[in-house]
């Protein structure tokens, strides 16, 4: 339900942005996220997935970009080899504990663009939120060995950082060849040994222009 609200706020803003727009544009990517969630034990991890979203230009170097981005489930395992002791008053007790996390970003922001002809290098300032269930899904399972962990689902602020390279392909359509981010995440429960996440993330795809 988060998801369908958030898809329909961005839809709706969207459309009314676009009314003094000189461009409207849709994409559709691929995208990997190297996630770091700052929990003890575990190393960071990678999701695959992709989305989309839109970008309405008012000018020849600004615009505003929606960017939905959907990751599939990958692992988290941690393992303890005595009992842990929380902060909270929550205990883990010793053992390997696997789960599954899935992720979702929800951003919005202005882009800056480079009007070269044929070649439109970008940089992006996005900021939103997210949720992945990763979190809950590991402290369910320390639970059902015998735990007592609390984490409760999180949308926390999110932001994106980077920039990227597209490619006119035609009069109507486009290539986005890379586009670098540097993402930061605030989880922030238990399990974590803190509340900020510095991830990295890649898109690529495929852009159509109005």
């Amino acid at each position: 339900m988060n998801r369908t609200k958030t898809i329909l706020l961005a839809t709706i803003t969207l459309v009314a942005l676009s009314a003094s727009a000189q461009r409207f544009e849709v994409f559709g990517e691929y995208s990997y996220l190297h996630f770091s969630p700052t929990l003890s034990g575990l190393q960071s991890r990678s999701f695959n997935g992709g989305g989309g979203g839109a970008q309405i230009n008012f000018l020849k170097i600004l615009a505003i970009k929606a960017d939905l981005m959907d990751y599939a489930s990958t692992d988290f395992t941690v393992h303890y080899n005595t009992p842990v002791h929380l902060p909270t008053g929550g205990t883990i007790p010793a053992g390997t504990f696997t789960s599954k996390g899935d992720m979702f970003t929800f951003l919005f922001g202005p882009v800056l663009i480079i009007p070269i002809p044929k070649v439109k290098p970008f940089g992006e300032v996005l900021m939103g939120g997210s949720k992945t269930n990763a979190y809950v899904n590991l402290s369910n399972a320390i639970d059902q060995a015998g735990g007592t962990v609390a984490v409760a689902t999180q949308h926390p602020f999110t932001m994106a950082l980077g920039g990227g390279l597209d490619v006119d392909a035609g009069k109507h359509i486009g290539l986005r060849l890379a586009e670098f981010d540097y993402v930061l995440s605030r989880y922030s429960n238990p399990l974590t040994s803190t509340g900020n996440q510095n991830n990295f993330r890649y898109c690529g795809g495929i852009i159509l222009k109005f």
